[in-house]
């Protein structure tokens, strides 16, 4: 494992809990934190863009008086999204909004920038970056960033191809920084096997969708309750970017998931559809394979603790000693 930065050590359970675009909000995030794991919620969720600042003070006193309230028990550190893409229009007044209340911890998303780096850097923050390949982790710690989210196979939304076992032994031959590895983990024992293959923390985002918290329709929910990896479709139709969506969301909107067309992707397009083509993640819903691990629709708090559970009997299985 890697050196940590200070605001990503004393976690409960080495996870991150991934930004949902437009599920994730500060009951989720809060939560998260206070079960001790890093909470993440994407700044475009915040609608309009001066609704950002609400929410950053709803998140950062929510926080503050529950670790003064339990001095020998914080919360963890919590983390804000930022697309930086081109198409994001909100990314100056966003970043302004996260220095000001000084975001610990950043995830970078769609393109690695020297000046965002350094933005979120000027208040000690700590950013990390997503990338799908050894050559996008490379541009991403050029470029300031200070540990990476490997996106794997099998990930919710905009994945990647690479299976989880390559893609950290690529990056771990040059880098020793902080990684999260990311592609359908939802159980303990998945998080104890990122550990094992060279990263360092877990990032989950599909079975938080299943929480009381998230702010995701029930059909929704109960869809990844329902469902398993058969019911997970790879396309590029609904953003011009590749990502992993449900299956029977496709067919609620009359198309045939297993016959889809292939989108320019020379035409992203972050926040839904265009025409009578259905909207990714409002009508299209975004989800990874590992949601068979997924039974009931329950708190934040109660999905970590059953994570933390399973992590400790993996690691105790491991460590038992081998019968006949």
């Amino acid at each position: 494992m890697s050196k940590l930065p200070a605001a990503l050590r004393n976690l409960s359970l080495p996870v991150i809990g991934s930004p949902l675009f437009i599920i994730s909000n500060p009951k989720l995030v809060i939560a998260q934190c206070q079960a001790g794991i890093i909470g993440c919620m994407p700044a475009l969720n915040a609608r309009p863009a001066s609704q950002l600042e609400d929410w950053l003070a709803e998140i950062t006193e929510t926080l503050a008086a529950y670790n003064k309230a339990n001095p020998d028990k914080p919360a963890a550190p919590f983390a804000i999204n930022q697309i930086v893409h081109k198409s994001n229009d909100r990314l100056e007044h966003d970043m302004e909004m996260c220095v000001k209340y000084k975001v610990p911890v950043y995830i970078t998303s769609l393109g690695a920038r020297e000046d965002i780096n350094a933005a979120a850097h000027s208040t000690g923050a700590v950013v990390l970056h997503d990338i799908i390949n050894n050559k996008f982790a490379r541009k991403a710690i050029e470029k300031g960033a200070d540990g990476l989210i490997a996106v794997a196979a099998g990930a919710g939304g905009h994945a990647g191809v690479k299976s989880p076992f390559a893609l950290v032994q690529e990056i771990r031959q040059w880098f020793d920084g902080p990684i999260a590895l990311s592609g359908a983990i939802a159980t303990g024992g998945a998080v104890l096997a990122a550990q094992a293959m060279g990263a360092d923390f877990a990032y989950i985002g599909s079975a938080f969708i299943a929480t009381t918290e998230a702010r995701a329709a029930d059909d929704y929910k109960q869809a990844i309750v329902d469902g398993n990896s058969d019911d997970i479709v790879y396309s590029n139709l609904f953003t011009g970017v590749h990502g992993n969506y449900l299956a029977p969301s496709i067919r609620a909107a009359g198309m045939d998931p297993d016959n889809l067309p292939v989108s320019d992707p020379s035409a992203m397009n972050f926040g839904g559809g265009e025409g009578s083509k259905p909207k990714a993640w409002k009508e299209i819903w975004g989800c990874g394979q590992g949601i068979g691990a997924v039974k009931e629709v329950v708190g934040a708090a109660d999905l970590v603790a059953r994570l933390h559970r399973e992590y400790e009997a993996a690691k105790a299985a491991l460590l038992a000693p081998a019968t006949a």
